[in-house]
C-alpha cells in the first residue's frame, strides 16, 4: 500500500453522496483517508444523511436538489459547530460547474438518470478522471462521451469487470463481451404470474443492495439492456458482440471472449465496494478493508449460467433494439424507463406495464423521425417528450396496457 499511499493525494467530488453509490465511495474514503480529500458533494433531499456527511469529510462545496432545503442543512451544520460552513448552493447548473471545480481531479458520478449527463460531459471536459455509475449517461450520450473514453473508469460491478478482463486490448481483439445478470427476483416465474408481481416483491433482489430504480430495472432485466448499450459505447464493440447470460451467483460479474478463443471471467463478491474501490484506486489494486469483499474461490459450490428469456422479460430485447437503432432512440427508451418504473413504484401500473409504455413510445418517436446525433440540448427535449408521452400513454389507459389500474 505504501505505493499508493506516497502518491498524491484524489481530489474528489461525489455527485449523489447519500445513494448507494456514494454512500459506498465515502466508507471507501473513510478507509483511506491519506489517499482521498472530499472536495465536493452532491445531493437530493435526504438532508439528515447530507449533514452526517459534511461534518466528516468536510467538503468545501456542495450542492442540494432544493434550495428550500439549505436553510435545514446549514442549521444542522450550525448545530454541530461546524466552521467554517460549506458554500451550499441550488441552481439548474451547479452540478456541472460542482464537476469542473479546479480542486476537484477526480469526479465520482453515482447519480441515477439523465441527470448524470450533464454534470459528466462537465468534468470530461474540464480533464477530470470520471468514475461513473450512471449507465444513463452512455445510454442517452454515449456519442457525447465518446471522445473522453480514456479519462473515464466505470464502477458498475459489469463494467469494471470488462474494464478489469481488457487491461488495454484493443477493440480488435474482443470477440465478444459476456454481461452477466442475476436474472432478479423473478427469474423462475411464470409469464402470467409476472404479470400480477407487487411492488414490494420487485424490490427484493437476490443479491445486491441497490436504490429502487436499478432494482426494478433487475426485475425487468432493462438494467442489463441498458448496460448492452453502456458496453458498445465504452468498449466499442458492435451489438452482435454483446451477449447477455443470467447467472444466479453474482459471482461472475461479465467477461470478455477475445479472438484467439480465449476467455476471461472476472469473479468477485457481490459487493460494490470492490468495483468503487478498484475505480478509485486505479491503476494500483489495494488491499480490501472490506471482509464483504474478500473471495475465496475454495467457497464455490457451483456456477450456474443460461441464456433469458426474452419472452417473459422483453425489457432486454427492447434496449437491444434502440441500440441498433442509435442516435435518439436510446434517450427515449431511457426517459420511457423511468417514467413506467415511477408509475410501478407508485403501484399505478403493473410489471409488465413497463415494457408495454416503453415499446409504444418507441414506435411514436421511430414514426415522427430518430434523431441520429442529438445534442445535449436535443437529448434534453427528447427526454422531455418521452416522459410526457409515456405519462400520457399511462393516464389514457390504451389497449394493451392489461394491468393498468387505479
Amino acid at each position: 500500500m505504501a505505493n499508493v499511499l506516497n502518491n498524491d493525494r484524489k481530489h474528489l467530488c461525489v455527485l449523489g453522496s447519500t445513494g448507494s453509490i456514494g454512500t459506498q465511495v465515502l466508507d471507501v474514503v473513510r478507509h483511506f483517508p491519506n489517499c482521498f480529500k472530499v472536495e465536493a458533494l452532491a445531493a437530493g433531499k435526504n438532508i439528515a444523511l447530507l449533514a452526517e456527511q459534511i461534518i466528516e469529510f468536510r467538503p468545501s462545496h456542495v450542492v442540494i436538489k432544493d434550495s428550500e432545503d439549505i436553510a435545514a442543512l446549514k442549521s444542522l451544520l450550525v448545530a454541530a459547530a461546524i466552521k467554517p460552513l460549506p458554500e451550499i448552493i441550488s441552481t439548474a447548473m451547479a452540478m456541472d460547474d460542482l464537476a469542473a471545480m479546479p480542486e476537484v481531479d477526480t469526479v465520482i458520478v453515482g447519480l441515477v438518470g439523465l441527470t448524470g449527463l450533464a454534470p459528466t460531459m462537465s468534468a470530461l471536459q474540464a480533464g477530470k478522471r470520471v468514475l461513473s455509475a450512471n449507465k444513463e449517461t452512455f445510454v442517452a450520450g454515449g456519442h457525447l462521451a465518446k471522445p473522453y473514453l480514456k479519462q473515464i473508469i466505470p464502477l458498475d460491478s459489469e463494467h469494471s469487470a470488462i474494464f478489469q478482463c481488457l487491461a488495454g486490448a484493443s477493440c480488435s481483439e474482443i470477440a465478444k463481451i459476456v454481461l452477466t445478470a442475476s436474472g432478479g427476483p423473478f427469474r423462475k416465474l411464470g409469464a402470467e404470474a409476472l404479470a400480477n408481481v407487487s411492488t414490494a416483491d420487485a424490490l427484493k433482489h437476490p443479491n445486491w443492495v441497490m436504490g429502487q430504480k436499478v432494482t426494478i430495472d433487475s426485475a425487468t432485466l432493462m438494467n442489463k439492456g441498458l448496460e448492452v448499450i453502456e458496453a458498445h459505447w465504452l468498449f466499442g464493440v458492435d451489438y452482435p458482440q454483446i451477449e447477455v447470460v443470467i447467472h444466479p451467483q453474482s459471482i461472475v460479474h461479465s467477461g470478455v471472449t477475445f479472438v484467439d478463443g480465449v476467455s476471461l471471467l472476472q469473479l468477485g463478491a457481490p459487493d460494490m465496494r470492490a468495483p468503487i474501490q478498484y475505480g478509485m484506486f486505479y491503476p494500483n489494486r489495494v488491499e480490501t478493508p472490506f471482509d464483504a469483499c474478500k473471495f475465496s474461490i475454495e467457497s464455490l459450490n457451483r456456477l450456474d449460467f443460461e441464456p433469458p428469456d426474452k419472452q417473459r422479460f422483453p425489457c432486454l430485447e427492447l434496449a437491444y433494439e434502440a441500440g441498433r437503432i442509435g442516435g435518439s432512440m436510446p434517450a427515449v427508451l431511457n426517459a420511457a424507463d423511468e417514467i413506467a418504473v415511477q408509475l410501478f413504484l407508485a403501484e399505478k401500473i403493473g410489471l409488465m406495464d413497463i415494457p408495454r409504455l416503453i415499446e409504444k413510445t418507441m414506435a411514436k418517436h421511430h414514426g415522427d423521425g430518430v434523431v441520429s446525433a442529438p445534442s445535449l440540448a436535443e437529448i434534453r427535449t427528447i427526454d422531455h417528450w418521452a416522459r410526457t408521452t409515456v405519462t400520457m400513454l399511462a393516464n389514457h389507459h390504451p389497449a394493451g396496457l392489461l394491468s393498468i389500474s387505479h
